[in-house]
């Protein structure tokens, strides 16, 4: 039931953001996509998302699939919360890869992986999530302390 509740609060959330981000305009681009592009793909996915949450078949036991929103939830919830707020201030000084090696070992150690695991994890990410958008993509991204390391 909390999924379903869910899936239709994101939903709305999408169709909201995603009516916001359509109009934008920037007077100038800097990627060649333009600078819509990579949030409406975002919205997209998550409301695709949110739809199978809504539509998904519901099983005879309801414990089934939902864990009880309980005490370790919530701290994992707030966890999230705080891990995503230090990530995104940390993003601009640090740049991409450090804060996202930072974000990546910290969710993974929420959510139960090893040290080790964690840290290759975040490191493969960051690493290849840079790649992917700044070399591939083209869409340039903070290098922050790696700034030197620029050609």
């Amino acid at each position: 039931m909390y999924q379903r509740i869910f899936g239709i609060v994101l939903l709305l959330c999408c169709l909201g953001l995603g009516a916001s981000a359509w109009g934008y305009h920037a007077p100038f681009s800097y990627e060649p996509v333009g600078p819509r592009a990579y949030p409406l793909l975002l919205l997209t996915i998550m409301g695709l998302g949110a739809i199978y949450l809504i539509l998904k078949p519901a099983h005879a036991d309801s414990n089934h699939d939902e864990p009880p929103l309980d005490r370790h939830v919530l701290t994992k919830v707030g966890g999230c919360v705080l891990i995503l707020s230090i990530y995104a201030a940390l993003f601009e000084t640090l740049g991409f890869i450090p804060a996202s090696i930072l974000f990546g070992i910290a969710m993974a150690r929420l959510y139960g992986g090893s040290w080790a695991t964690s840290a290759i994890t975040g490191v493969l990410l960051a690493v290849g999530l840079y790649a992917l958008f700044d070399k591939a993509l083209d869409v340039p991204l903070p290098l922050g302390i790696l700034a030197g390391l620029e050609n």
